[in-house]
């Protein structure tokens, strides 16, 4: 009899913690639920219930945006935009990571590398990326080339930071347990550094996406032909207005998935470490 009235002892904390856990989960997801809704009261306002009915602002407005959209996303041109400015902005983040993961190591890790380039990246981290697009353009010509070195360019500092503080920040016992086995430069970066400075890595890579999907579309009104910062000036000379600002909401959509997605993976990267 005493341990009939001792399930429910357990039983019911463990109830409860589900239902806090569930609650838990529910209010962040009521709340930015909340947020978005309260945006597009405003837009709506904004666009809609305040001005004139003849008003210009009016072809910005929510139903038109969102009628607009449903057409886009029917038809080939939208699929096209995207997969242009995607492709761009996996070769740029590519460049970066090849270029700004060794020099981060090599930050991080000598001090001698640290003291001699530190004064140069701060500087050249300061410029604008669009600061270096007349210069792109005369050095690589227009299309890809120069879109691709200003994303590069852009994208390069966040990684290149964040491995070498990573690298700074490692624990000196795993090292010296790496030494203590007699293990090749290659074989302590490979299974000791790259491992624990990974968390890192996407950190920086999550700024970058960040930083690279802003530049991206201005950077495609070098002269391409195709790509989200080009459909954009299309929309504009045809005065597609409500194209236009459904274009606006594709480009905020994809950030936020590609944002999502790098969180995501350096959330399963902390959980599996």
């Amino acid at each position: 009899m005493s341990a009939a009235l001792a399930a429910p002892s357990r039983v019911g904390p463990a109830i409860g913690e589900r239902r806090r856990l569930r609650a838990d989960g529910l209010v962040p997801v009521l709340l930015a639920i909340g947020g978005l809704s309260a945006l597009l009261l405003a837009w709506w306002v904004g666009t809609e219930l305040l001005p004139a009915p003849a008003s210009f602002v009016r072809r910005f407005s929510p139903l038109a945006a969102f009628a607009a959209l449903a057409k886009l996303v029917g038809g080939p041109d939208l699929a096209l935009h995207i997969a242009t400015s995607l492709r761009r902005v996996a070769v740029g983040l590519a460049v970066a990571l090849a270029i700004g993961v060794p020099l981060g190591l090599a930050v991080g890790r000598f001090r001698l590398v640290d003291a001699a380039t530190a004064p140069s990246f701060q500087f050249l981290r300061m410029i604008s990326p669009l600061s270096w697009m007349p210069i792109a353009v005369m050095l690589f010509g227009v299309g890809d080339r120069p879109i691709y070195f200003l994303l590069a360019f852009a994208a390069v500092w966040p990684i290149l930071l964040n491995t070498a503080a990573g690298v700074r920040q490692l624990d000196p016992q795993w090292l010296q347990v790496a030494q203590s086995v007699s293990a090749t430069r290659w074989e302590t970066l490979r299974s000791v550094i790259l491992p624990g400075i990974l968390g890192q890595i996407l950190t920086g890579l999550r700024l970058a996406i960040g930083i690279v999907w802003i530049v991206l579309v201005p950077c495609e009104m070098l002269g391409v032909s195709a790509g989200l910062g080009y459909f954009i000036l299309d929309t504009r000379d045809r005065l597609a207005y409500d194209e236009l600002t459904a274009t606006v909401l594709v480009i905020g959509l994809l950030g936020f998935l590609l944002d999502a997605a790098a969180r995501l993976a350096a959330r399963l990267w902390s959980r599996g470490g």
